[in-house]
């Protein structure tokens, strides 16, 4: 799929989950809505209850390619608010969904009555997006390691034209010395970045390609296969919307730019 066709597939199902329903499908019968009985991070325990999560998944699959939107549930979990499920999609980003698959939400769900105001959606969003760190081959990113043993792991999706990027690379020597290993992922913030990013990747020494890329912004673009679409793709369906992107390795976003002072706070707390 080109960058185009991507972003407007993204956009179109951003612009669908603007509305309470994703299309305006036969209300499902009260016989395939699903009850919701484990908590937050939950699987399906029992045979009956699987079966009603392939039901919505099917459902669900339905409605989005009638609604325009072609993809494929990768998993649900039942969520610890009754008949709401956290879906897991294909190259889009994660949606909360009606037990009968009909409603959509996607944006910051927060549980009040506690001493704070939690975000239950962060929560969700980082255990899917350990998955999908997880699923990285290392070969495929540019880690600059710790010096020393390695007190923390940070995922960022960087690009070499912004210039917060590059402000955040100039302190590299720095998070490396206070024990932060910084594995860089390729987000190209336009369609005339991807050479650059391209070139960087498809370059043999990749560190010192991406050094000298922070300092000119350009790099003729080797033609190899690269992962830098897949990688672009992936920091879609997480949320990525700018860069840097900070990540830790628990999949928690820590935020934009960050001094190393704040970087290390945010990772000794969390």
């Amino acid at each position: 799929m080109s960058l185009f066709r991507f972003a407007i597939s993204t956009l179109c199902l951003s612009s669908l989950l603007t509305l309470n329903a994703c299309s305006k499908q036969e209300e499902t019968s009260k016989d395939n809505a699903i009850v919701a009985t484990t908590p937050v991070t939950g699987e399906a325990s029992t045979l009956t209850e699987r079966n009603a999560l392939q039901r919505l998944s099917n459902t669900l699959e339905t409605n989005l390619k009638n609604a325009g939107v072609a993809t494929k549930v990768v998993s649900i979990h039942p969520t610890e608010i009754k008949d709401m499920y956290w879906v897991v999609l294909e190259d889009f980003p994660s949606l909360f969904v009606s037990a009968n698959g009909q409603y959509v939400f996607q944006g910051d769900l927060m549980r009040l009555g506690d001493k704070k105001v939690e975000n239950i959606t962060e929560k969700l969003q980082s255990i899917s997006n350990k998955v999908e760190f997880d699923k990285l081959n290392p070969k495929d990113l540019i880690i600059y390691n710790a010096k020393g043993k390695a007190k923390h792991v940070v995922y960022v999706f960087t690009d070499a034209s912004c210039p917060y990027c590059h402000k955040f690379h100039e302190q590299m020597d720095d998070i490396n010395n206070k024990g932060i290993e910084v594995r860089y992922i390729a987000w190209p913030r336009g369609e005339q970045f991807f050479p650059t990013m391209e070139g960087v990747w498809c370059s043999d020494d990749r560190k010192a390609a991406l050094d000298a890329a922070f300092v000119s912004a350009q790099m003729t673009a080797n033609n190899c296969k690269n992962p830098v679409m897949d990688q672009y793709k992936l920091g879609h369906k997480i949320g990525v919307n700018g860069t840097p992107a900070i990540y830790s390795d628990s999949g928690q976003y820590l935020g934009g730019y960050l001094s190393t002072q704040e970087l290390l706070e945010k990772l000794q707390s969390k």
